[in-house]
């Protein structure tokens, strides 16, 4: 196909159930860019060593068995990705390295990088995998995490998490193409919350207090969102503005939703930090996938 883009989409596997969803969803977000798929498996058996002789590598039967078994995994992949969009031209590579690392270093040449939410090495009872969330807070370019195999609703809108941080403003330009792409409406979400014990609330709500908040909160989205509708005229956007957690709040809106964005790190951010807890909560627990925009 015509490339609208150079950069790929580049998708990460291991041979789990979690990397083929990852694929087909990939191949898929590959053909709406109008570029290619980029499929890597991370061959971390080259980096492993004989615990009594740590100079000496694993023999050669040994990688070889892994690269067979890495190559049939490619294949499959490729399949995957072919019945999902045959147009888009689809390209694999072995990388020797552990799965964080080569992700991140391809990172720098794709224009996205998608991983399943668990891999092979997850254990009984996580809900994502170390490579999602390492992926997540350190790649040069925007990340999904895919789970499921569920198939959304056609027509199920993008959500957004907007809280006016730089974080937000990447996160509305990847929410607003990927809505614009798949031809659904956006609900852009804004949340304010203040820690107050039971009597302090009904007294405030009692003064209007909380309806003078909940108005400041509801004319700041509306600035946040200025000049959008404008540059995407296409994209029907609902506003939603409440008094909750962040997180909380975008998980229930991603019950409903084919896709959430957010910020890697929102305003509550601390320095060092590269992935914020929101942005950690939605990779967690999020039921639909989730791109982390940077």
């Amino acid at each position: 196909m015509n490339n609208r883009n150079d950069k790929p989409v580049v998708v990460g596997i291991d041979g789990s159930s979690s990397a083929v969803h990852a694929v087909r969803w990939a191949a898929a977000e590959a053909h709406r860019r109008r570029t290619g798929l980029h499929v890597v498996f991370s061959d971390v058996a080259s980096l492993v060593y004989l615990p009594e002789r740590p100079m000496v590598a694993l023999p050669d039967s040994y990688s070889a068995a892994v690269q067979r078994q890495a190559r049939g995994w490619l294949e499959q992949a490729q399949d995957v990705a072919n019945r999902e969009a045959p147009a888009v031209d689809v390209d694999t590579a072995i990388r020797a390295g552990a799965p964080e690392s080569v992700l991140i270093s391809e990172s720098q040449t794709a224009q996205l990088v998608v991983v399943g939410s668990r891999g092979l090495g997850g254990f009984t009872g996580l809900i994502v995998g170390s490579v999602a969330v390492a992926l997540a807070g350190h790649a040069h370019c925007p990340v999904a995490v895919v789970r499921g195999p569920e198939i959304a609703v056609a027509d199920a809108p993008v959500v957004v998490g907007v809280d006016g941080s730089r974080g937000a403003e990447t996160a509305l330009t990847c929410a607003f193409e990927a809505a614009a792409m798949r031809g659904v409406g956006l609900r852009a979400v804004h949340t304010w919350y203040s820690v107050v014990g039971d009597e302090t609330w009904d007294s405030q709500q009692a003064g209007g207090g909380w309806a003078s908040v909940q108005a400041d909160e509801e004319r700041l989205l509306a600035e946040l969102l200025s000049g959008w509708s404008e540059k995407y005229p296409d994209v029907d956007v609902r506003r939603f503005v409440t008094r909750d957690k962040p997180a909380r709040a975008l998980l229930e809106h991603a019950k409903h939703a084919q896709l959430v964005v957010v910020g890697a790190r929102g305003r509550g951010g601390f320095t060092g930090l590269m992935l914020g807890s929101t942005s950690q909560q939605l990779v967690y627990h999020s039921p639909c996938p989730v791109i982390v925009a940077r």
